[in-house]
């Protein structure tokens, strides 16, 4: 049977996107303390826990931006489209603002705006931007926008920014990682071409009808989902045939073979990524649909609720507690860029799940501090935190 939509809001989402915070700082503690060389998913100098510690980590953007939509869809079912619409055109606008001064001295803090790096706020912020106009369409339509921009964008990816003469920059930043100059003197590394990232946000806003289902019905929904779409990521990786711009092979080990089938594209996200991360992300909202207690439950709870002002807390403490230490080691060289320690310490994946775990249990009282202040009171600003 049906429900009336849940006014409250979802727990089990909350749940999933606390998992997938847990996990995003831990992917920033391996860059800040752990070190940005070797590369983990590079076949040829990874090792295997090195390989696994970063490709966990790739569940967290897929399942955060889809469920940005899904909370979108919430925002809206209680509200007519054009504030919803409003909504979400200027906490895109909020968002991107951010990357672009808050994120910036993260990644790169340096006062003088020389190179600027593209990450995930940015996508998020532009997709929401997109949705802002697609959500007078209805759930359905874009639902199927979305789809079709995810199992279709690989098409693309024959395409350079170079085919298209003076729209390259725009391409770039819809479809392609790479290096832009939008003012003179200031590169723009793109990390999140941001066309995937609209799919996906289009089908977690898709996604939201579920919600009207009961409990029973969205947890059989959702683990059914998520089984088919990782029995969909096995059989088209296996196939290599689409997908994918990087195809797998046989390594000189069984494990080495096995991270080959893994190691599936992020920037921009293919297909078979998409399949590999969502899959199992909307088996653990399953799960985590029929959780009702213990203090782990209601630690990912925390997280869950503040997932902006955890990434931003996050970042500044990994970040701004690693570079000191880098300093310390490697003198003027933990300035340099990879293969140098650019600020990292550079310290391995023991120093990196320290680092981690400590982050996560020094900011989780002020987290929860802010949860509640958010769950006790309505600011119309909350909503853009």
């Amino acid at each position: 049977m049906m429900s009336n939509l849940q006014t409250h809001r979802n727990e089990a989402i909350d749940l999933l996107r606390g998992l997938v915070m847990i996990i995003m700082a831990l992917d920033h503690a391996r860059d800040f303390w752990g070190g940005y060389t070797p590369s983990p998913t590079d076949l040829e100098v990874t090792s295997v826990p090195l390989f696994f510690t970063r490709w966990i980590s790739h569940l967290c953007a897929p399942v955060f931006v889809f469920l940005a939509g899904t909370s979108a869809y919430l925002y809206g079912a209680r509200r007519c489209p054009v504030q919803l619409s409003r909504f979400l055109f200027t906490r895109g606008l909020w968002l991107v603002l951010i990357e672009l001064t808050v994120c910036k001295y993260v990644w790169i803090p340096e006062p003088g705006y020389s190179m600027v790096l593209i990450q995930v706020i940015w996508a998020i912020g532009w997709s929401m931007i997109v949705l802002a106009g697609l959500c007078f369409l209805g759930t359905r339509a874009v639902g199927l926008i979305g789809l079709v921009i995810v199992l279709g964008h690989n098409l693309l990816d024959s395409l350079t920014p170079a085919d298209f003469g003076g729209a390259a920059t725009f391409w770039t930043i819809l479809h392609q990682k790479d290096t832009v100059q939008l003012f003179e003197g200031i590169s723009w590394l793109i990390s999140y071409p941001v066309l995937p990232w609209i799919g996906v946000m289009a089908l977690g806003y898709s996604f939201g009808v579920s919600l009207n289902f009961n409990a029973e019905q969205r947890r059989a929904l959702y683990m059914r989902l998520g089984l088919a779409l990782i029995a969909a990521f096995i059989v088209l990786r296996f196939s290599n045939l689409y997908g994918d711009p990087v195809v797998w092979s046989m390594q000189s080990s069984a494990s080495f073979t096995l991270l080959s089938f893994l190691n599936t594209s992020k920037y921009p996200p293919s297909l078979l990524f998409l399949l590999m991360t969502l899959g199992p992300g909307l088996c653990l909202l399953s799960i985590f649909e029929g959780w009702s207690k213990g203090w782990l439950r209601d630690a990912f709870l925390v997280f869950g609720r503040v997932p902006l002002f955890f990434y931003i807390l996050h970042l500044y403490l990994l970040r701004f507690t690693a570079i000191p230490v880098s300093f310390a080691l490697y003198g003027a060289e933990a300035a340099t860029p990879p293969p140098g320690p650019a600020g990292s310490a550079m310290l391995g994946l023991g120093a990196t799940y320290l680092a981690w775990l400590v982050a996560i249990c020094l900011l989780y009282p002020a987290c929860r501090w802010f949860a509640q202040i958010k769950q006790r009171r309505r600011d119309w600003w909350l909503s853009y935190l």
